[in-house]
């Protein structure tokens, strides 16, 4: 998505921190949070605070963090629809196999 600076309220780094409820996070959790992300185990992926570069220093925005934090708590998936991580090394294997025999014909 990205952050849009013309409608969203933009914060830096710092005060970023402060924000974060209830009582703001560290330095190195905030750094985490935008270069590694967070797994979300039911989806199986990470995701990221999103942020802006502007003139060499990074910015984030109010509405990036709450969709942050929603994308964390968001309904989990049924376990039905989960994909196990065997089934995922499955999957995989089953594509690198059928794309093998693609290009041998």
């Amino acid at each position: 998505m990205g952050i849009d600076i013309q409608t969203e309220t933009v914060i830096g780094i710092g005060e970023a921190c402060r924000a974060f409820p209830p009582n703001g996070i560290s330095d190195a959790t905030m750094a985490r949070f935008i270069q590694k992300g967070v797994k979300i185990k039911a989806l199986g992926v990470f995701v990221k605070l999103e942020t802006i570069k502007i003139g060499g220093r990074r910015y984030t925005s109010k509405e990036a963090i709450a969709q942050f934090i929603a994308a964390q708590n968001a309904d989990d998936v049924p376990a039905s629809q989960a994909i196990t991580p065997t089934q995922r090394r499955r999957q995989r294997l089953k594509r690198w196999q059928r794309s093998s025999a693609a290009r041998s014909r």
